[in-house]
């Protein structure tokens, strides 16, 4: 992550305030959902695309991969699963 030299306070509630260049460059308009989670060192604020979440672990990911016209939406570790699994039917083309 690299740092935006940008210090918000958190009020009572709370709430901060996210910059409005910043939720300009990340398309972030009023009243979209974010998905807030931590990792080991940090609180990760993400704005929240249901459609690109995994069908199978639910994981939001701008590598997920969208097969059907979005209909079928995994993550490159299930594809590679899937890949394996498929494999081992013997399927004529």
């Amino acid at each position: 992550m690299r740092a935006t030299g940008v210090v918000r306070r958190v009020d009572e509630l709370g709430r901060i305030v996210i910059p409005k260049e910043l939720r300009n460059v990340m398309d972030i308009q009023e009243k979209d959902p974010l998905e807030i989670f931590k990792t080991e060192d940090a609180i990760v604020l993400q704005k929240y695309r249901p459609d690109a979440a995994c069908m199978i672990t639910g994981n939001i990911s701008s590598e997920n991969i969208s097969l059907f016209d979005g209909k079928l939406v995994i993550s490159p570790q299930i594809a590679k699963i899937l890949v394996k699994q498929l494999k081992e039917f013997d399927v004529e083309e």
